[in-house]
């Protein structure tokens, strides 16, 4: 799982059949520690709701077609949860 911050929305009147119904959204990649961006923005398939501005946590690769309800659904990510808040004692990091 990773967190990223949701900064747009996809729509596709053209796609592939299995995608129908999803919501699709640009979510870019946070660095957990320090909120800084980590990698390129991606498509994610969003199965909650979540809104342009949010932290939510995705998954990749075979858990993101599992989320999305059919391992045969051509997703590479899918958010599964909106972040509330969080914590992080760095001082365990040393």
């Amino acid at each position: 799982m990773k967190i990223a911050k949701v900064i747009g929305n996809i729509w596709a009147t053209r796609k592939e059949e299995k995608l129908a119904g999803f919501k699709l959204l640009i979510v870019q990649p946070l660095n957990i520690l320090d909120g800084s961006r980590e990698n390129e923005p991606l498509v994610a398939c969003d199965i909650i709701g979540a809104g342009v501005g949010e932290t939510v946590i995705i998954v990749s690769g075979s858990s993101a077609r599992s989320a999305a309800g059919d391992m045969s659904v051509p997703v590479d990510a899918t958010v599964v949860g909106i972040v509330d808040d969080q914590e992080i004692d760095t001082s365990v990091l040393d």
